[in-house]
């Protein structure tokens, strides 16, 4: 009698490790249709070289994170749109004709060129800890009285013209490891840009919690490869090409923002 109950009882884990397998595997299967990259600089693969062509200034590249997802998942379709520089009212303008009711997966990186994020590395680079302190405290301001409703805008337009997608976004990684010697800027200027970043990702989060997309939070995927970590997956200070620099490298790309998207789809 014992041993009957205890395979009964082993039986019935055994069926909900089973079940609770089928349904992961169906909730990533549930994901059909086309796939839709939107966003800014840290979607379109700025910092990783290997540009498209025929993507001009918007400088998507083939070590980009959508570029890669698509090429291990061969989506339907694949519509690659986000563009270096892109604020949210760009990707409103520029990017939403590619979303229909047929797209089954969005992704979007969107905010940080609304909060001045390349004015705010250009000041800290180049100007005192007190100006760069000055100058993180104004789009921190931003990032709390205006930042909300233009997520809003392109969240709600995102589900208006894409209904039946999974939509995952993207957040920004924190730049720089703490607390060790590093050539450049003060540990001032490094932790109060760590801390915007963080204060940017609370205010994308709560935007994505609202509208019931999925975040995909690169912070972990990044952490012990920030700049001056010795091992960094992020470009710093580039003189000979600005564009680039404090975006994303390829290892990046792929072992940050890649694990990141891919883990929530």
């Amino acid at each position: 009698m014992r041993r009957s109950r205890i395979a009964v009882f082993i039986s019935s884990i055994a069926l909900a490790v089973g079940a609770a397998l089928t349904g992961a595997t169906a909730a990533h299967a549930s994901v059909t249709g086309g796939y839709v990259a939107l966003g800014d600089s840290y979607s379109s693969g700025v910092g990783t070289g290997s540009y498209i062509s025929t993507s001009g200034d918007c400088k998507r590249s083939t070590k980009a994170y959508p570029y890669l997802w698509a090429a291990a998942n061969s989506p339907s379709s694949f519509s690659f749109v986000a563009c270096s520089g892109a604020t949210t009212d760009d990707v409103l303008a520029n990017q939403m004709g590619s979303l229909s009711s047929s797209t089954g997966l969005v992704s979007i990186s969107v905010g940080g060129n609304d909060a001045g994020f390349a004015d705010v590395m250009t000041t800290c680079v180049l100007s005192s800890d007190s100006t760069c302190l000055s100058r993180i405290a104004t789009a921190n301001a931003y990032i709390d009285s205006t930042l909300p409703g233009k997520l809003n805008n392109v969240y709600s337009a995102i589900s208006s013209k894409a209904p039946n997608a999974r939509v995952v976004v993207l957040d920004y990684p924190r730049f720089y490891k703490l607390g060790t010697s590093c050539i450049g800027l003060s540990e001032t200027k490094r932790s109060a840009i760590n801390d915007a970043a963080d204060h940017l990702d609370s205010v994308i989060a709560k935007a994505v919690a609202g509208h019931g997309f999925t975040l995909g939070d690169v912070r972990t995927t990044f952490t012990g490869h920030e700049i001056c970590s010795g091992s960094s997956w992020l470009n710093s200070v580039n003189w000979t090409n600005i564009g680039e620099s404090y975006h994303p490298t390829a290892a990046g790309h792929s072992g940050g923002y890649l694990p990141a998207f891919a883990n929530n789809v």
